[in-house]
């Protein structure tokens, strides 16, 4: 009986037939496309200086350790993690015309690109969280916000967009590919390589859903819940001071969650209700992944006042400052 189960495996995993690479199509027809490699390259640069500094100031600067900017050196180590796993490789393949990809590569390229994007996603939810709490619920928000309460939320935030990811990922193994090995993307995304197959897919397609509406609509629905609530509770204040006052505690995180979502959305919107061109679809996609993460922090060291007065007594401790 076990021979046979064992005849059974071996016939069931040899009707799978994985290619050693694939092949990474990039830009169809495009003049001067390594000018926007280039680009890509100075945002990279940018995105890590930026987001290097901006975790370095919330972990230096002892007034910076709260659970709100838990949260944002949360999305500055995302950001920080998400352009490396995308941007170098993406440069290597386009700018050096180094297209394949072996399998299992590809796979983790994939992974990795993905799961930190939904962390982004997430991130912005608890942040929405936070803003919520804090006007609606002023006078219980350090009760209820704490770095213990967030701490728990991120980590179960990672937690459980792995387990998504990994399944929808580990997935694609189930597949056969016998014919083309061209991935019509700028990266190993799960639809231009699923879509390769030829045999049935109706379970990837089903996670592709699943990864969609976990990591884009309901992300979404939150933040503008939240921003519902918000907008009920600012009604409420007499003054138009207070409520101004409020507002602008919430500006940086709408223009973060505008930034990260309306390219994505977009895009989404296009690629199922018309036709939008393959280069089209690339550049709205790299800027989904790559813009966000250069704007983050400058959003919230130059835009966020309690993080310039934390920055400006940080620089006025340091030892050559007060030798000059």
């Amino acid at each position: 009986l076990g021979d046979i189960l064992n005849k059974l495996i071996i016939g069931f995993n040899a009707t799978f037939v994985h290619p050693g690479r694939f092949y990474l199509g990039g830009f169809s027809d495009m003049a001067h496309d390594n000018y926007y490699y280039i680009f890509l390259c100075f945002v990279y640069i940018f995105t890590v200086v930026g987001n290097v500094l901006l975790i370095l100031i919330i972990f230096l600067i002892k007034t910076l350790h709260t659970p709100k900017y838990l949260i944002v050196f949360n999305l500055a180590l995302t950001d920080l993690c998400g352009s490396t796993a995308l941007i170098p490789k993406l440069l290597d393949t386009f700018l050096f015309d180094r297209r394949y990809i072996l399998y299992e590569a590809c796979l983790s390229y994939m992974f990795f690109v993905l799961f930190f994007a939904s962390i982004q996603s997430w991130t912005l939810v608890i942040m929405a969280y936070d803003r919520f709490i804090a006007i609606c619920f002023p006078l219980r928000y350090h009760s209820i916000v704490t770095k213990t309460s967030i701490a728990a939320m991120l980590a179960f935030e990672w937690v459980l967009i792995t387990s998504i990811m990994a399944s929808t990922v580990g997935l694609i193994d189930r597949l056969s590919f016998c014919g083309s090995f061209v991935v019509k993307s700028f990266f190993c995304d799960h639809g231009p390589v699923f879509y390769l197959a030829c045999n049935d897919t109706s379970l990837n397609r089903i996670m592709a859903y699943v990864a969609l509406v976990s990591f884009i609509c309901i992300p979404l629905i939150l933040i503008a819940f939240t921003y519902v609530c918000i907008s009920i509770a600012l009604s409420r204040i007499a003054s138009g001071e207070e409520r101004l006052k409020a507002l602008k505690t919430c500006t940086s995180h709408v223009i973060l969650v505008a930034v990260f979502f309306l390219p994505l959305v977009g895009t989404n919107i296009a690629a199922v209700a018309s036709y939008i061109h393959p280069n089209a679809r690339i550049i709205n996609s790299t800027l989904a992944y790559t813009i966000p993460a250069l704007l983050n922090p400058i959003i919230y060291a130059l835009k966020t006042e309690e993080v310039m007065n934390a920055v400006k007594k940080l620089w006025k401790k340091t030892p050559f400052i007060n030798t000059a």
